[in-house]
């Protein structure tokens, strides 16, 4: 009988042990599976992080890095691309410590750079931050968009040449190539976050990578082929291929190309928070950032510096448009910039996404639409958690930034004034202010006059940069008058400088000026003599001569009926 009730102890011990083994395990289990924050545990590695980053940086600004050396030369140009790197490189670094707060290890994290500004500066600089940050991330998925567009539609024209010849008259649809893309970025936003993107940034790195390689050969083959146009040490000369004012301009101009390549800081922190808090984020983070930038300084002085050989001071502003064969390759490195560029937009709009449904959490916390989630299972992949909310604000942005693209296809030039804006209080101000608290850089020492000396010189850039992304024409002043509102001017973009071929807006204030009240209105005018000029400038070019056999230009008018007499006097002339 003891014997018996011995055995039930041990086995009633036995199953005791068991549960609770079973228990420590289910715990062990679910704590291995959220991070300290209560957020499911994050999974990123230098490696995923590096991507994050190339993704980001190496776009198609890559592109025009040999038009801005060209416009400043040897000197200049080589020195502003490692300037530039170095000062990316140095702020980048700093932004890494402020993930958490007030440890960089055991601190609280900041999960946005807005959070991060919010902790360290307090509320005015972060809604400044906001405003920044917002307008830069939307800006750059426009500016993506129009980009892709442009990318599919050379794709489309170097093969119609290729077919029909360098006369042939290709033209290929954009707004086509952007409701595609539109599409495209619909289904791949639906992406939970951008720690789920780690695959995706992997293949447009590769492709940043690919078509990269094949402009440096592309311009190696042409520098190989006997191709040596003219370089200078200041670049494009005045008086030759530009006037001093355009010089000044251009000069502007390419210093932000060059700072606005580089900039990542944007997302940097938003990068950082989907890293394994082990080894410590901001150590990964300022590896990954050192990988990043090292390979981006390496592409990107290939680039610039075998572009400005292969093409000299004409260099155009993407440089791939100046090859035409083998058409297969150039289509090819066209190709690689749309895939790329797909996989950017979506790193660019995972900040936005994510703001958008944090908010919305917080005030409708109970909200089905909101917050439910719906398992869906994907044979052979994976479960898919379907949110309603989610599918319908992001298919929202996609359409918004898509429908702003069709309407405002030169969105472009106004994005690199944005870019200049933004530039320096994101990739520069910020960190360096944050710095300056977290250290408790003693004011006016050496050390807090060498970063605010940095600060303002970076300051100027944008400044520059900015004042050389508006072009101001005074060859219309009485538009400066009359017009209230739009004005649109059509320009040709050929080998003739003609001026304006049309214009038109409203003239809403010319009404009022000329009569007795306000009376909207619009109104257009062409030029006929621009396009008679542009049509012979066309000839001339095509076939190597004038269109008339003498530099006499005269016109006999006819006011009367007496047609000899005029005859007599034009075979005189």
């Amino acid at each position: 009988m003891n014997v018996d009730n011995n055995n039930n102890h041990e086995r009633s011990r036995s199953t005791s042990d068991q549960n609770f083994s079973i228990e420590d395990v289910e715990s062990s289990d679910k704590s291995n599976a959220f991070d300290d924050d209560g957020r499911v545990r994050r999974t990123g590695t230098l490696m995923t992080a590096s991507a994050h980053i190339i993704t980001a940086v190496i776009g198609s600004g890559v592109l025009s890095l040999a038009w801005a050396v060209a416009q400043l030369g040897w000197i200049a140009g080589t020195l502003a691309l490692i300037m530039f790197s170095v000062i990316t490189l140095f702020t980048s670094s700093l932004l890494a410590n402020f993930y958490r707060f007030p440890d960089p290890i055991t601190g609280t994290r900041n999960y946005t750079y807005m959070q991060a500004v919010e902790t360290y500066l307090g509320g005015r600089k972060y809604r400044f931050c906001g405003i920044a940050q917002y307008i830069n991330l939307v800006g750059s998925s426009i500016g993506y968009t129009i980009t892709t567009a442009f990318g599919i539609g050379a794709i489309k024209r170097a093969t119609c040449i290729h077919k029909n010849g360098h006369t042939a008259a290709c033209h290929a649809s954009n707004e086509l190539s952007m409701l595609i893309f539109g599409v495209v970025q619909i289904v791949l936003s639906q992406i939970p976050n951008i720690s789920k993107l780690s695959g995706l940034s992997v293949i447009a790195a590769i492709m940043s990578f690919t078509y990269s390689f094949i402009g440096i050969g592309l311009s190696v083959s042409r520098i190989a082929g006997g191709e040596h146009p003219k370089t200078s040490i200041t670049g494009v000369e005045v008086g030759v291929d530009v006037t001093s004012e355009e010089k000044i301009v251009r000069c502007f101009q390419a210093l932000g190309n060059i700072a606005f390549a580089y900039a990542f800081s944007q997302i940097l922190i938003e990068i950082q928070d989907t890293l394994k808090s082990s080894p410590p984020e901001h150590k990964v983070m300022k590896k990954a950032t050192t990988v990043g930038v090292t390979i981006t300084t390496f592409f990107y002085m290939l680039c610039g510096i075998l572009g400005y050989i292969a093409f000299g001071n004409k260099a155009p502003g993407n440089f791939l448009t100046g090859f035409d064969e083998p058409f297969w390759l150039v289509d090819f490195a066209n190709a690689c910039i749309v895939v790329h560029l797909v996989g950017a937009y979506q790193v660019f709009s995972q900040p936005v996404f994510s703001s958008v449904e944090e908010k919305s959490r917080k005030w409708w916390p109970e909200t089905a639409f909101v917050v439910k989630e719906y398992p869906i299972k994907i044979p052979f992949l994976c479960t898919f958690k379907l949110n309603f909310f989610r599918v319908v604000s992001r298919s929202l942005y996609v359409t918004a930034t898509t429908t702003l693209s069709i309407i405002f296809p030169f969105f472009n030039d106004i994005l690199g004034l944005l870019g200049a804006l933004v530039f320096w209080p994101l990739a520069v101000y910020f960190p360096i202010e944050m710095h300056i608290v977290q250290t408790r850089v003693l004011s006016y020492s050496m050390k807090w006059w060498g970063l605010k000396v940095l600060s303002g010189a970076c300051l100027i850039v944008s400044l520059l940069a900015a004042a050389g992304s508006v072009t101001i024409d005074l060859s219309l002043p009485e538009v400066l008058i009359i017009i209230l509102e739009s004005f649109y001017e059509a320009v040709f973009k050929g080998g003739a400088h003609v001026g304006s071929i049309a214009t038109g807006g409203r003239y809403d204030n010319l009404i009022g000026m000329l009569g007795t009240k306000e009376v909207h209105a619009v109104g257009v005018s062409l030029g006929i003599e621009p396009v008679f000029n542009i049509m012979e400038q066309i000839h001339k070019d095509r076939n190597h001569q004038t269109t008339r056999a003498t530099k006499t230009e005269v016109l006999v008018s006819i006011l009367g009926d007496d047609l000899i007499q005029a005859a007599e006097l034009a075979s005189k002339l």
